[in-house]
């Protein structure tokens, strides 16, 4: 089936005559499928009684014949058992009493194909009453033959090998296209399909462990993904988990990222099958999480199925994910996704509509079953909203001006929409935006917009011949790194700078009503909060946590250290926003951005900050080094640990000021005197293992300090995290794989 899905095929296994018991439910389970031969298709035998193809298997290609029996004709006139007579192994007694059933035979499939006809047909009508009936069955595939389309008498067998070893293949394939039969028989097989009613399948399943979602969706190998009922398991948990969705209306796109263009078609005709009104689909199954966000809000649907792995590897052999999002347009709160969770442990079936796939290259308005689609263009309503928020006739002049900006679009779903604001409505030159193609693994690279993944961008923001203003976004488009001309912006940083520079920006004029940031972001956006007197949220990772702030009017800027930026306009982390955001205070400001961050550290203080990654650790070894951190929290505060005073250490939890609900176990903290940090967390983005993250902090005040090495600043944190956590020891790394 993985192979099958690659290549965009169907696989059919030949499961006639003796086959072995059970092959056929193990053939439908696996997603392979059957044949049904009219003439086998049967109730009964002596005397014959044919089965109505409507009682068809689904999971099925229907045909009258196969490769190696009679065709229409040649059945009909009892050739085969002539020519089994001519070869002597049928006697002549024999031959004649077959004769003579096959002539109940034809009787029979005669009065089944004339059933609801006011005159039975005859002739040319009685195989295009046969076609028209193999139309109307219920198996997802039907074959018209070319023999019986041709009314040949016989079928020819190919006994000789060579180019010239059959002569009546050439003329049967020439005389296919010119025979007025053979145009009328495909023709009317093509009709009676299109009116064949789409039934509605419900199909048995058995739960499927591990399918709890993370903090954005469920993300697993797609492979995993692939496997029989896993996606089907997952997309019927988020119907069933949200209510149902009969009556509903929902926004369904993804990052394009490989399985994105084959789930969208399931998870269409799983909507339309769970009596969905309507779904709003972007172009070729394309939208950015934050795009999905904004047609969410703006149509004001029941919510939204979004399909991607963020920023992670894409591939026949990488990641895959799907997450819902709520009427808000943002993910799913901890409520909803633990109800999704606990129906995927007890889930027996999950329904699907038996349909064609739909053509989602087409803008407009078409129906599956007796759900309404709509195919939009993915860039022009998040566009016109931007366009709302931004001063675009400042950010002409700019570029205008000559103002240089590098953005790699990293082979991801941003790149359209860079393309047309950038490029097309802004006036960047031709070339702003690279790697603009969306690609189903990202062009061979990792989408996650950071120093090490995006090392081109940077080599190019460092270059002696640098452009003013470099950026990148990943996989779904809702994360950015900010890159100045020798200038790399930490995603603390750059959340900071976007707060106390707001009322720079048409939409943010009047002032914000509040920050949030998750819990290991660092402090830098509190400094600015406090002195410009608005309140400032901490929240556990994870963009579902700032939807109550956000809905409830207390925040209207939201960040997170892993590149996460965004605002009230959407429920999600908006990449190119943050981009926009970046560009516009540039535009008023008229400073580069070395000089933007030099003033900011100058007024608040620079909080030096970073993050180690360690990927695809072990999970019992993971686990274990928190549990042994967890266990000194009590006895560390007063602690003395490499040269610094531990002032408080604790387990971060969450208590929601909006719903009251409370969160636990959302990392590990310890925080030193002076204003540094040390947080712990295992994340919930990856696809295997644990990956263990360190965030690190330090504040600092003194002028002629602000230039340090973020490193070497540090050090005396990274030397405390290596002495309370023991992390060389536990994972048995010399070092992280990544530092952000």
């Amino acid at each position: 089936r993985i192979e099958a899905a690659r290549a965009r095929a169907t696989v059919v296994g030949e499961d006639l005559g003796n086959i072995p018991d059970g092959l056929r439910g193990s053939l439908k389970a696996s997603g392979v499928l059957g044949c049904r031969v009219m003439m086998f298709e049967r109730t009964g035998w002596h005397p014959p009684r044919f089965r109505r193809p409507g009682a068809y298997d689904a999971a099925a290609i229907a045909s009258f014949s196969t490769h190696d029996l009679p065709n229409w004709d040649g059945w009909r006139a009892g050739r085969d058992i002539d020519a089994r007579a001519r070869l002597g192994s049928l006697g002549p007694e024999a031959a004649a009493d077959q004769a003579a059933h096959r002539r109940d035979e034809v009787a029979a499939l005669d009065a089944m194909l004339a059933e609801g006809t006011a005159t039975p047909p005859q002739g040319d009508a009685l195989a295009d009453a046969m076609h028209a009936a193999l139309a109307r069955s219920r198996s997802r595939l039907v074959a018209v033959q070319i023999e019986n389309a041709l009314r040949m008498p016989e079928r020819w067998a190919n006994t000789r090998t060579g180019a010239s070893a059959c002569p009546c293949r050439p003329r049967r394939w020439q005389a296919m296209p010119a025979s007025p039969i053979s145009r009328r028989s495909c023709a009317q097989t093509d009709a009676r399909r299109q009116e064949r009613p789409m039934r509605i399948h419900t199909v048995p399943t058995q739960p499927i462990a591990g399918q709890k979602p993370g903090t954005s969706g469920l993300r697993k190998k797609t492979p995993v993904f692939m496997q029989p009922h896993y996606l089907e398991n997952f997309v019927q948990a988020i119907f069933d988990g949200t209510g149902g969705a009969a009556g509903k209306t929902y926004v369904l796109g993804g990052d394009g990222r490989y399985f994105n263009d084959r789930a969208a078609q399931v998870i269409l005709r799983m909507a339309a099958a769970n009596g969905a009104a309507k779904v709003i689909v972007g172009r070729n199954a394309l939208l950015s999480t934050p795009a999905a966000s904004n047609l969410i809000r703006q149509r004001g649907t029941d919510g939204g199925i979004i399909m991607s792995a963020s920023h992670n590897p894409g591939g026949p052999n990488e990641d895959f994910g799907v997450k819902f999002n709520g009427p808000n347009g943002g993910p799913a709160s901890e409520t909803v996704t633990e109800t999704i969770f606990a129906v995927t442990k007890t889930l027996t079936e999950y329904r699907m509509l038996d349909a064609q796939d739909v053509d989602l290259s087409r803008l407009g308005s078409s129906t599956l079953g007796a759900m309404a689609i709509e195919v939009v263009d993915p860039v022009a309503d998040y566009e016109a909203l931007m366009a709302s928020l931004f001063d675009f006739d400042k950010l002409r002049a700019l570029f205008a001006g000559g103002f240089r900006m590098r953005f790699d679009a990293m082979h991801a779903v941003t790149g359209p929409y860079a393309k047309a604001i950038l490029e097309g409505t802004l006036g960047a030159p031709a070339g702003t935006v690279v790697n603009a193609e969306p690609s189903p693994d990202f062009g061979g690279g990792h989408p996650d917009p950071n120093p090490i993944w995006a090392k081109t961008l940077m080599d190019t923001m460092y270059a002696e011949d640098a452009p003013d203003f470099g950026a990148a976004s990943d996989g779904d488009g809702d994360r950015n790194m900010i890159v100045g001309r020798h200038a790399y912006v930490t995603p603390s940083d750059s959340l900071a700078v976007l707060a106390a520079n707001a009322t720079l920006v048409p939409a943010y004029a009047g002032g914000l009503k509040g920050v949030a940031r998750s819990m290991p972001t660092s402090q830098a956006v509190d400094r600015v909060a406090a002195q410009l007197g608005i309140a400032c949220y901490e929240t556990p990772t994870g963009w579902k946590f700032f939807g109550n702030l956000l809905d409830a009017g207390r925040a209207t800027l939201c960040g997170e250290e892993s590149a996460g930026t965004g605002s009230d306009h959407v429920r999600e982390k908006d990449g190119l926003w943050a981009v926009l955001f970046w560009l516009n205070i540039l535009a008023e400001r008229k400073a580069p951005v070395t000089q933007v961050m030099a003033d900011h550290w100058a007024r608040y203080g620079r909080n030096y900050y970073s993050r180690h990654d360690y990927e695809a650790v072990d999970s019992a070894a993971a686990n274990a080094l928190m549990d042994a951190v967890r266990a000194q929290i009590e006895g560390l505060p007063g602690r003395a640990v490499a040269g610094l005073t531990v002032e408080a250490a604790d387990e971060f939890a969450y208590d929601d000021p909006v719903d009251g609900s409370r969160s636990e176990g959302q990392g590990l903290r310890v925080m030193f005197e002076g204003g540094g940090r040390l947080v712990l967390r295992l994340s919930g983005t990856g696809t295997e293992g644990a990956t263990l993250r360190v965030y690190l902090e330090a504040l600092e005040n003194a002028p002629e300090r602000m230039a340090l090495d973020p490193q070497l600043a540090l050090g005396d944190v990274i030397a405390a995290a290596e002495a309370i956590a023991g992390i060389k020891a536990r994972t048995g790394r010399d070092g992280p794989d990544v530092i952000t």
